[in-house]
């Protein structure tokens, strides 16, 4: 086709294969599509969309000829929309000269992309505009078609070996022209500076330009990951947008708002500042989008560490440092770093109290984890003991110093609100704790703290640019500092430029947090009694669940009121790993903290006397009052999340408690009948029986009165009327109405039919039974012994 023809072509199809921005139109459903369920569609869609494949090749033909597509700025995410349309440009230079204002009678403001920028806007915003698409049930994120095809593109465009393939058009040796400038019609505020792109810069230093291909094609790498970074990572709120940007773009910004205030006598600024709190948007990232950050923060972390060790020289390497070289130096810090921790901050924040929590986890532990995406190197002993953290990492780890340590301290946070004695939850506590209990890695975040807590020295030549928020997100050469050597002052500057300079500092080492700690020891402690109460009365049950017992001619307790735990449906081989999990948590906590041998001893004494002499945990945190028991909020959450509980008990009349399931109703409102008849007219002969001080006397009392239930009768104070309360011996055939007693009692007939048995004979072999049965607890309930009778 000609290029005219394919220029109309282009964004139908981009449409067709990602689906419209509103998302009426799902598309390819790239996120959906697996190999395993559709391997034709799958490889096709992957051979089409490869970085070598034909879509790529008409992105590449339609960029030489510098064709421009217009992206509406409605559709990108809402602090950036606010801010265009508040006629303040983003800091990310991707939207510098882009902005295109409608002609007379136009709707909303579109940006002109070239076609590589437009294909990967729609390619990157897909995973949020399609988040509501109709998903097929069983479909693994990390195996979709989209979540290879963005691993493609990160190995392609970000190679970790050699430099980025050239683009196969007929022209591999011309440089494809940027955008040309736009004048909008209305003026925006500049931030002050000119971004120059790093090609640029080292074109202008650079006697030959074939020299070195990649120099030519490191526009597609900064394009490509600064779009991913745009769209996956800039959702924030409107607040936080406005905290990241540096001190004279908020000057510039209020002189712009004050001067348009004068001009229109003060509406212009009213709207204005209505607009850019109307953009606030509620975002919840998605399992699978945090699954695909990770892939970008795992792959940026690879690409970081394939850096060529620096040379000897400082003047060789500033001549012969290649542009991808000096693009995996600076990657990290100028386009990941805060936007990535102000996307954890949100997550941590607002991500439900639930198992799913632990994809956010694993994201947060790879960014805290470069050694483990770096070149590997023969070890040099053999010994199975964990590798210490090298102290290459340090500046690392200085340099991230909140994403250690205030990102900690928030976990701590949502560990003391959820349900350790889950298996899920109890796994991720392990995982963060196992992390930071790495060989040296915690003495390290301790120097990086005492570095940021270090008295700063006042310099006259530092006051200009001190703690200034570098302009992160920009074309990565453009206004980059001058080296700085003082590591206290790269720590300050990193937490003000995230926090800013008002920021109050929580030490991650200090009694604040260190008390958080020891209350997650405590809670952990709590968790493993708990799990072991939960084993317990599991084997407890198991081994009630006997021949006799399913008969029901052991007395029955219908007053249990326990309550489950997911384990009880999980079984005991997840009990025993929720019991390690805690065990290994409670230990590197106590590696990473230094925590005290007597104080945690202490702590498990107080966790093993919450149990009483039955097993049954203490009751809740309570206060007592004139009204009774009123719950603490150390109380509520402790029933919340079934650490203890009240022993809730019918204390009424057995005979006339709610009929159970098990029971027959009609049997159970006869048979009490019965019973009363009995009681009445028998009542004084039972009197009698149980006045006697003999054996029968003690079988009577024991099998016709309940001298606890008499006890809570006569004391309690709702109880007014005793005077025609029957407190004496009666009889209960309520246990007749028991369906397992009617299967059982079917099931003696049938076996003694079989034997010839007559019904006669097998009732009186039943009442033989009982009557033994009876006189065997009569024994153990009176405490008889073989010299006394």
């Amino acid at each position: 086709f000609s290029l005219k023809e394919l220029d109309g072509i282009f964004p139908w199809l981009v449409e067709s294969i990602f689906g419209s921005l509103d998302g009426i139109i799902v598309g390819w459903n790239l996120r959906c599509l697996q190999g395993r369920t559709n391997p034709t569609e799958y490889s096709v869609a992957l051979d089409f969309l490869d970085p070598s494949g034909p879509m790529m090749k008409l992105v590449y033909k339609l960029q030489a000829e510098e064709y421009r597509y217009d992206f509406p700025v409605s559709y990108l995410p809402g602090p950036v929309k606010a801010s265009i349309q508040e006629q303040v440009l983003p800091e990310c230079s991707l939207y510098h000269n882009k902005v295109q204002f409608p002609s007379t009678g136009g709707l909303g403001l579109n940006l002109a992309l070239n076609p590589f920028e437009y294909y990967m806007f729609y390619f990157a915003i897909s995973l949020i505009t399609q988040k509501n698409s109709p998903m097929t049930h069983h479909v693994s994120p990390s195996n979709s078609a989209y979540f290879i095809l963005v691993d493609t593109y990160l190995k392609c465009f970000l190679p970790t070996e050699g430099s980025v393939l050239p683009p196969p058009s007929s022209n591999p040796g011309g440089a494809i022209p940027s955008p040309t400038p736009r004048s909008p019609a209305v003026p925006f505020t500049s931030y002050g500076m000119h971004h120059t792109s790093l090609l640029k810069r080292h074109i202008a230093h650079q006697p030959s330009v074939n020299a070195d291909p990649a120099s030519q094609e490191i526009w597609r790498s900064e394009t490509l990951l600064q779009i991913f970074v745009e769209m996956w990572l800039h959702h924030y709120s409107l607040e936080m947008y406005q905290k990241m940007q540096s001190p004279h773009v908020k000057l510039e910004v209020l002189h712009y708002r004050l001067s348009i205030s004068s001009k229109h006598h003060g509406s212009p600024a009213q709207s204005s500042y209505q607009a850019l709190h109307a953009y606030q948007e509620s975002f919840k990232p998605t399992e699978e989008h945090v699954l695909v950050v990770r892939l970008l923060v795992k792959h940026l972390h690879a690409f970081s560490n394939s850096l060529k060790p620096e040379p000897l020289s400082p003047s060789a390497h500033s001549h012969t440092a290649s542009p991808l070289e000096e693009f995996k130096r600076v990657v990290i810090p100028r386009f990941v770093q805060e936007k990535l921790y102000i996307f954890l901050q949100h997550c941590f924040g607002h991500w439900p109290l639930d198992a799913s929590f632990r994809v956010v986890l694993e994201m947060w532990l790879s960014y805290l984890q470069p050694w483990r995406y770096a070149p590997e190197k023969p070890p040099q002993s053999t010994e199975p003991l964990p590798r210490s953290v090298s102290e290459k990492w340090a500046a690392f780890i200085q340099e991230n110093l909140l994403m250690y340590t205030k990102l900690f301290v928030g976990f701590l946070n949502r560990a003391l609100r959820t349900d350790l004695v889950s298996p899920k939850n109890a796994l991720m506590v392990f995982r963060v704790a196992k992390v930071f209990a790495q060989p040296n890695l915690a003495e390290m975040i301790l120097k990086g703290e005492q570095l940021f807590l270090e008295p700063e020295l006042v310099i006259p030549h530092r006051q200009h640019r001190l703690f200034m928020t570098p302009t992160l997100g920009g074309s990565f050469l453009s206004s980059w500092p001058p080296t700085i050597t003082d590591a206290s002052f790269k720590v300050k500057s990193h937490v003000y430029s995230l926090e800013g300079q008002d920021f109050q500092y929580k030490q991650m080492f200090g009694t604040e947090v260190r008390n958080l700690v020891l209350k997650l020891a405590q809670l952990i402690c709590q968790a493993q009694q708990t799990a072991k109460s939960i084993s317990d009365h599991s084997a407890e049950t198991t081994a009630s669940q006997s021949f006799f017992s399913w008969f029901r001619f052991t007395p029955s307790e219908t007053n249990g009121s326990y309550t489950g735990n997911d384990l009880d449906e999980i079984g005991q081989d997840s009990i025993k790993k929720t019991d390690e999990y805690l065990e290994k948590a409670l230990e590197y906590l106590c590696q990473i903290f230094k925590l005290n041998e007597a104080q945690l001893t202490q702590m498990m004494m107080k966790c093993g006397t919450a149990q009483d002499e039955n097993g049954k945990k203490q009751l809740p945190d309570c206060i007592e009052s004139e009204d009774g028991l009123i719950l603490t909020p150390l109380g509520r959450y402790q029933i919340i999340n079934g650490l203890r509980r009240f022993e809730v008990q019918y204390q009424g009349d057995t005979e006339l408690q709610p009929i159970r399931s098990y029971e027959n109703a009609t049997l159970v409102r006869l048979l009490f009948r019965l019973s009363s008849v009995l009681n009445e007219r028998f009542a004084d002969q039972m009197d009698v029986l149980c006045s006697r001080e003999d054996f029968v006397g003690r079988l009577c009392r024991y099998h016709l009165t309940n001298p606890h239930l008499i006890q809570k009768i006569r004391y309690s104070p709702v109880v007014k009327d005793r005077t025609n309360q029957n407190w004496g011996p009666r009889i209960s055939l309520r246990f007749l109405a028991s369906y397992r007693t009617l299967i059982s009692l079917l099931m003696i007939y049938f076996i003694a039919s079989w034997f010839s048995i007559g019904p006669v004979g097998c009732t009186f072999i039943i009442l033989i039974g009982y009557f033994l049965y009876a006189v065997i607890m009569t024994f153990f309930s009176e405490g008889w012994k073989p010299h006394e009778h």
